[in-house]
């Protein structure tokens, strides 16, 4: 199937549905800690990788992997880091501390691609990643709180750094002609990330309830949608991905709402409002140019 802009749009919003299903999960698990957490998230993600991607491309990923050159490593670090750290980052601080800032994202990848690959950003991107970071800092900036959390929030800091860097090298493979495929990165940060935090879970205290929910997050929490989403970035840019990933943070309060009862108050409404608003019209303009 050809993936056009549009179809890409779409395939990125049911990405960030999968990604959104992490929170709910993780509220009914049992005795799993956070680097345990990370350690079955990650190893079944790599487990499932695996399977699906001899699947999609045949034995001829492993070769991928071993002559992919420096982007693809790169990509697989910066997985890496993003699996690793949001874990980390929610037993350290709150929920809103991570989530703010995590809604840093868009600036730092727009940045990134602007200043390392030229991507010209056009103004209503900007205002609209200005407007999504201000509509998710009023959900949850009544309840920051960085002077007592600070350890916390620098670890949630890494995960929209890593992020602008590893779309920043998938946009910059793509404009180049390279023939690499980025798509087997997220199997070597799944296997980074598992490997790091193993020694740090034992000794595995998870109930075999845990380990099913966490095997589940694996397939369809991190390896369905990451895939998916390295596929996306062949076709958006940078900064329409990240923006688009903002989408999560919508899709997790109303899975948490829904899944284990927690109900979004005023103010998270109205930061959902207005984050949903920038997404649309960016997508709206943005479509129109293009016909």
């Amino acid at each position: 199937m050809k993936l056009t802009h549009r179809r890409a749009v779409l395939l990125m919003i049911a990405v960030t549905l999968m990604w959104a299903t992490a929170g709910v999960v993780t509220r009914h698990l049992d005795a799993a800690g956070s680097f345990e957490v990370t350690f079955w998230r990650s190893f079944f993600t790599a487990l499932s990788l695996l399977v699906l991607l001899p699947l999609i491309q045949g034995r001829a990923v492993f070769s991928k992997i071993r002559h992919g050159g420096a982007a693809l490593w790169v990509s697989g670090l910066c997985w890496s880091v993003m699996f690793t750290a949001f874990m980390l980052a929610l037993t350290l601080t709150t929920v809103a501390n991570v989530l703010v800032t995590l809604a840093l994202g868009p600036f730092m990848t727009a940045l990134a691609s602007r200043v390392f690959i030229g991507h010209r950003i056009p103004t209503r991107t900007w205002l609209a990643i200005a407007v999504a970071s201000v509509g998710i800092a009023w959900m949850y900036g009544g309840q920051v709180d960085l002077s007592s959390q600070l350890p916390g929030t620098l670890i949630a800091l890494l995960v929209p750094i890593a992020g602008a860097i590893n779309w920043t090298v998938v946009q910059h493979s793509r404009a180049h002609g390279k023939n690499i495929d980025l798509v087997p990165a997220v199997l070597v940060g799944a296997l980074l990330s598992s490997l790091l935090t193993l020694p740090l879970s034992l000794p595995l205290p998870a109930t075999p309830h845990d380990i099913g929910l966490l095997a589940i997050l694996g397939l369809f929490q991190l390896a369905i949608p990451c895939v998916l989403a390295v596929w996306c970035a062949g076709v958006l840019k940078a900064p329409e991905i990240s923006l688009l990933a903002l989408l999560e943070v919508i899709f997790g309060i109303l899975l948490a709402w829904v899944g284990a009862g927690e109900a979004p108050g005023a103010n998270v409404l109205t930061g959902g409002t207005l984050v949903l608003s920038a997404l649309v019209i960016n997508a709206i303009f943005g479509w129109k140019q293009r016909t």
